[in-house]
């Protein structure tokens, strides 16, 4: 079955980066427009959100508002993996991260996701 698997995570000061790493196995490419990888994050006590996201074969990227200009999210096909860079991170950013495949970041709402990682703990302190 598909497995998706992170690794990256940990903690920081605030103002300093982090990358994050997830590489995909058994997934294959559909080149539909809902063949998308990306990161959702969930905080203590509140709901998983998306954060950033890529198309698998136009590359096209999605972006939460908290996190556009800081966070860059790539994609390397020949690895099957997609990186997330987080610079300036702040204590907000303190979340497990969790890698997902398929879905479609747009129309609203970036759920259902069909494949999702374990999770990856960052920690930014003040």
């Amino acid at each position: 079955q598909v497995q998706l698997v992170e690794s990256g995570g940990g903690s920081v000061q605030a103002g300093g980066p982090l990358r994050l790493s997830c590489t995909a196995s058994k997934l294959t490419y559909t080149g539909n427009s809902y063949d998308y990888m990306g990161w959702f994050r969930q905080a203590p006590g509140k709901g998983r959100e998306g954060v950033a996201a890529i198309n698998r074969g136009s590359a096209i990227t999605y972006y939460a508002d908290s996190v556009k200009g800081r966070f860059t999210i790539s994609l390397d096909n020949t690895k099957n993996t997609i990186y997330l860079q987080m610079n300036s991170l702040q204590p907000e950013d303190t979340a497990i991260y969790y890698c997902a495949a398929r879905f479609a970041p747009f129309g609203g709402s970036w759920f259902p996701v069909d494949y999702w990682g374990q999770g990856t703990q960052v920690t930014v302190s003040s």
